[in-house]
């Protein structure tokens, strides 16, 4: 069976397997590993930026690389309600690389390390066919901090930390080179860990994930590993206006390439709420916490843990049950 056919999640699913180390308290399936090393709890996370998929210099600057790649394994550790503490850089180069750019791409991941408290101490160099660039990062948890995606309970609010779909949206944007719309473009560009939102609340937290697959995604990971369902609640996403401008920017540009036959008809329009559901790269955090303690946590109340199983999407009275999910690495 080829791997676009049961995709990244069913590839995880396959090669699943709980490890037998009694310190390891988490492993596959989560944002990130914890493992006890005697009173500690460190918390392990990877993540690779290829070039080409994850970024492209038609857009990105070399700072703005380095940036999102100690952003995006920062948000995967504070997901889990830890502080990030180290990373690990491994690089595959090209070889008639320009040396320059491996500078100034060290140079965002400095600049973000610094904001973060994160220090680079070590990795790997290899060459290869085009730039990859892979992350390592170790942080701490305290044990009554640590938030998993199993911890979801029947009757728990969902609630997003900030607006959802910009990202998304700006890379649509540059896909279709739509001049204007800085904001969602800079979001895609300038990606941040949001996981300072959540840090003085921790306790009150049942579950939690970043969002870089899209709300639909993730609420479907925490019902998985929870074995509970969802209800997502339409109107109250939270979704900028300059999302909505440029989502009507691109089915603009849509409509008229159809028109033309450019384009197939196939291609639906979008709602920016697909962005939000579907897009991903937001790096919010989404969260559920219990009705005694939603007046101690902040955030945008997107929905409702429920026990009947499957995650559906509600407005106006009325549900569909979610079968899309958000970004896949081998189905797009």
């Amino acid at each position: 069976m080829k791997l676009s056919q049961i995709g990244e999640f069913g590839l995880i699913k396959r090669i699943y397997k709980k490890a037998k180390d009694k310190n390891v308290l988490v492993g596959i399936g989560d944002d990130a590993a914890v493992i006890k090393i005697e009173k500690k709890l460190l918390i392990l996370t990877t993540d690779t930026l290829v070039d080409g998929d994850h970024f492209s210099f038609k857009y990105f600057t070399p700072e703005q690389v380095g940036k999102k790649a100690i952003e995006i394994n920062v948000s995967d550790i504070g997901s889990m309600g830890g502080i990030p503490k180290y990373a690990l850089v491994s690089l595959v180069l090209p070889k008639d690389l320009d040396a320059n750019i491996i500078d100034k791409i060290y140079k965002g991941m400095r600049e973000s390390g610094k904001k973060h408290r994160v220090e680079i101490i070590g990795g790997n160099i290899t060459h290869g066919k085009q730039l990859v660039i892979d992350i390592d990062m170790m942080g701490e948890v305290k044990k009554q901090h640590l938030c998993l995606r199993s911890q979801a309970k029947p009757g728990d609010f969902i609630l997003v930390t900030g607006d959802l779909g910009s990202s998304a949206a700006g890379l649509n944007l540059f896909l279709k080179n739509i001049k204007g719309h800085n904001y969602v473009k800079t979001k895609h560009l300038e990606p941040k860990a949001k996981y300072h939102k959540v840090k003085s609340f921790l306790k009150y937290i049942n579950a939690m994930i970043d969002v870089s697959d899209g709300l639909a995604s993730e609420v479907t990971h925490i019902c998985e590993q929870s074995k509970v369902g969802a209800i997502i609640f339409k109107d109250n996403i939270p979704i900028k206006e300059q999302t909505r401008k440029a989502a009507k920017a691109l089915n603009k540009l849509l409509k008229s390439k159809i028109s033309k036959g450019l384009e197939n008809s196939k291609n639906f329009l979008k709602d920016p709420t697909d962005y939000a559901l579907y897009g991903g790269e937001d790096f919010e955090l989404v969260f559920t916490v219990n009705e005694k303690n939603l007046n101690k946590v902040k955030g945008f109340l997107v929905g409702e843990i429920t026990e009947r199983k499957g995650v559906y999407l509600y407005q106006k009275g009325k549900e569909k049950l979610i079968k899309k999910t958000g970004y896949d690495h081998f189905k797009v």
